[in-house]
Parts: structure tokens; sequence; C-alpha cells
């Protein structure tokens, strides 16, 4: 069992999550924002998100972009699935079409070379993906959830990773909510019941502190 952060967040043992930062989810201009989602709380966690995206690739963390990815024509929805979607409140039933723009990643946060992408098509990345076998085949036992929203596919991705296996973390000022309230009470949910809340600067602290024993 590991209890400390510095030690669960080992870049060697860290996989940070980038969920969800897609045109139609951040962007004017396309689906949520033409939903009337105020977007200004998500846009506000993009420069923490580079910041932590930084850091991952310079301490050696496993970065993974997850994004959205539904199939033309509903192929991938389910009754159940697209009843809700429908119902959903700023949203659309058609976000992030396979091979859209809308389902970009956003320029600000894009992959590079070498660092994994998943595409899901349910809240959490761990559904219906090969997440799991990934990050298991790369010695991976930690996950740093960020992105949007906080209270559904953030929150979606982290209670699997944590019934999975895996020890969670989440960092409070990289993932947000069109209602902050309710990422409040996602933050409240995983420290009482599944992870550690934390913030950037003390996973870029650790990290860099980390770089430097390294180098000694």
């Amino acid at each position: 069992m590991i209890d400390s952060l510095a030690e669960r967040i080992d870049p060697a043992q860290t996989a940070i999550l980038l969920i969800d930062m897609q045109k139609d989810l951040v962007y004017d201009g396309f689906l949520c924002d033409q939903a009337g989602r105020n977007l200004a709380a998500t846009r506000s966690v993009i420069p923490t998100m580079g910041r932590l995206l930084t850091a991952a690739r310079m301490s050696g963390a496993l970065v993974c972009h997850v994004g959205f990815w539904t199939l033309p024509n509903h192929d991938s929805d389910s009754g159940p699935w697209l009843a809700q979607r429908r119902r959903s409140t700023y949203s659309s039933d058609v976000l992030c079409i396979a091979e859209t723009e809308g389902a970009e990643f956003i320029d600000e946060l894009a992959p590079v070379e070498g660092e994994l992408i998943i595409h899901k098509h349910r809240y959490s990345a761990f559904k219906g993906t090969d997440l799991d076998m990934t990050l298991r085949a790369r010695g991976i036992k930690t996950v740093i959830t960020a992105g949007v929203s906080t209270n559904v596919c953030v929150e979606s991705t982290l209670r699997d990773a944590f019934e999975t296996g895996y020890y969670v973390c989440i960092p409070s000022d990289a993932t947000a909510s069109w209602d902050m309230s309710l990422h409040e009470s996602t933050l409240q949910t995983v420290t009482h019941r599944f992870g550690l809340v934390t913030t950037t600067q003390e996973i870029e602290t650790i990290w860099a502190g980390k770089a430097i024993q390294a180098a000694e």
C-alpha cells in the first residue's frame, strides 16, 4: 500500500489522463457553446492543464489524451444512452462525431508523437476501451485525472480507475464543470471515498524535486 502523494505520483508509475479537452466541448462556436453551456470555467483551466502537461512530459510520466468519439448515425449509442443524452443539460447527442473538427483535441493541449490517445463512447475512459490493459502493460499504478466535466467524465473515469485497482489523484485546479457547485461536490466525494485531491502546483513541486534527486 502506498500512502503519500509523493510516492503515489512517482512519474515511473503514473499516467496523466487529459479528459475531453475537445473543440465541441471547449471552443466558442462548437456544439456545447451552441447549446448554451457556459464555457468560462472550462476554458479557465486550460493554462493550468498546460502546466500539468508540461510537467508530465518533463518528468516522464505517461500522458494519455482521452476524448469522446461518437460514431456517425448514432452507431455507438444504445437506447438508454441516447435517451439520456437527449435530455442532458446544455449538451448535444452528436458531440464529437468521429473524424470531425469538433472531435479534435484543442490546440493548446494537442497530443505529440508517442502520447496515448483513447477514444471513448461513454463517460468513463475505461468503458469499452483498452485503457486498463494499456496502463497495466506500462506498469502504471496511479492515474491523475484532469479535464472536463469534473462531475461527469472526470468523475466517471476516476471511479472506474479506483475500482479497477489504481490510485487516483485529481488536481482541483485542472478540472472544471459548467456548474462549479457540481465540481466542488465531486472533489468532496473523491477525498472521502476515492483518492487524493491536490493542486497542479503540488504535483509540479513533487516532480521537480524528484528530477533534482535523480540528477544528484
